[in-house]
């Protein structure tokens, strides 16, 4: 499990940075390609970086679909459980067994209906506008991230059933910075 949940958390990182530098790079484009320096101008305006706008849509796409599994994993997700928190703790934890499994359910729906989707789309000579890549490839994390996000959902229920627990995302907490000792 450690290398899916370092996997997971070093590719969202990875696209958010890169998506970040791609779009730095495209505006720090425009905007020299704007000023009349000699031959500079030129040069830039020879580069072409109308690609950049969709790879980053792309990446962004990639990023929330696996960057949602984490939340699942994590308990980083926004939930309403006033209500639930306010019954009694045999009946709460029947909610929250079904809550988890009807998030598996629907998971694994959409992952199983965006595979066939890409299957689909994937016999067809659709590319994107841009980037010119097969659309297929872009599709695809649909049923990989839906998929994952399920396994988490069904990771997190067994948890719960074992241990009664249910990944709690506590803000306060800077991962890699020891707690100060009180004298």
């Amino acid at each position: 499990m450690k290398f899916l949940d370092h996997l997971e958390e070093w590719l969202i990182a990875t696209l958010m940075g890169a998506a970040t530098i791609v779009i730095f790079v495209a505006v720090l484009h425009r905007y020299l390609s704007g000023f009349a320096i000699p031959y500079v101008q030129d040069a830039l305006i020879q580069i072409n970086t109308s690609w950049a706008q969709e790879l980053t849509i792309y990446m962004f796409v990639w990023m929330a679909k696996f960057g949602a599994a984490y939340g699942v994993r994590t308990g980083i997700h926004v939930g309403v459980d006033v209500l639930i928190n306010k019954m009694k703790p045999a009946r709460r934890n029947q909610f929250v067994i079904f809550g988890l499994l009807a998030g598996a359910l629907f998971t694994g729906i959409v992952g199983t209906l965006g595979a066939s989707f890409v299957w689909d789309i994937a016999h067809t000579d659709q590319t994107s506008a841009d980037l010119e890549i097969p659309m297929w490839w872009v599709y695809l994390a649909i049923p990989l991230g839906s998929y994952l996000m399920c396994f988490r959902f069904l990771q997190v229920t067994w948890t719960f059933i074992k241990t009664g627990e249910l990944p709690k995302h506590d803000h306060s907490h800077v991962e890699g910075l020891e707690d100060e000792v009180k004298a």
